[in-house]
């Protein structure tokens, strides 16, 4: 049985320890269990939204991936990621974390599963994704069309600043 691959795209965050290391392990964690790295986004510092604001800036990045995992699967691969770099289940929701990695968008799949929806239900509403994810491809569009430039122009807010790449910081 031949499995199709994906492009998918990853959303990655820390704000906890070493941030920038946190997102180098990831990328290399992914990459050494069979997910295939197309791009890199620049590392932005941003501010804390949701529900726990008083805690450190965080540090995001967006990476394109290919892999021929299917979406539950890609997302047991992230949560183990996160683990072996520290993270620990439980705590409050949108609370500091050593990494967060999150399936952004998996090819034009469109799921609503108890443990994953995609495209990720978040997206269009936060500046921290949809800047590293527009400097990847600023053409960017969701499998219904949405395209997420035009998502972007409609944010106000949010702190998104540009610090490097991940292989300087």
């Amino acid at each position: 049985m031949i499995v199709a691959e994906r492009v998918g795209w990853l959303g990655l965050g820390s704000n906890v320890g070493d941030r920038g290391a946190h997102l180098r392990s990831a990328i290399e964690l992914l990459r050494f269990r069979g997910v295939e790295l197309g791009a890199v986004s620049s590392a932005y510092e941003t501010e804390p939204v949701g529900e726990v604001l008083d805690q450190p800036d965080f540090l995001n990045a967006a990476i394109r991936v290919r892999t021929a995992l299917e979406p539950l699967d890609l997302l047991d691969l992230c949560k183990a990621v996160e683990v072996e770099n520290g993270r620990r289940s439980g705590g409050p929701r949108h609370g500091p974390r050593s990494l967060d990695v999150d399936v952004l968008i998996l090819g034009r799949v469109e799921l609503e599963h108890e443990r994953l929806t995609l495209p990720h239900p978040e997206l269009t509403r936060r500046r921290f994704v949809l800047v590293p994810l527009l400097e990847l491809d600023p053409a960017l569009e969701l499998p219904d069309g949405t395209s997420l430039a035009a998502a972007l122009s409609r944010l106000e807010g949010e702190r998104v600043e540009r610090v490097g790449s991940l292989d300087e910081i």
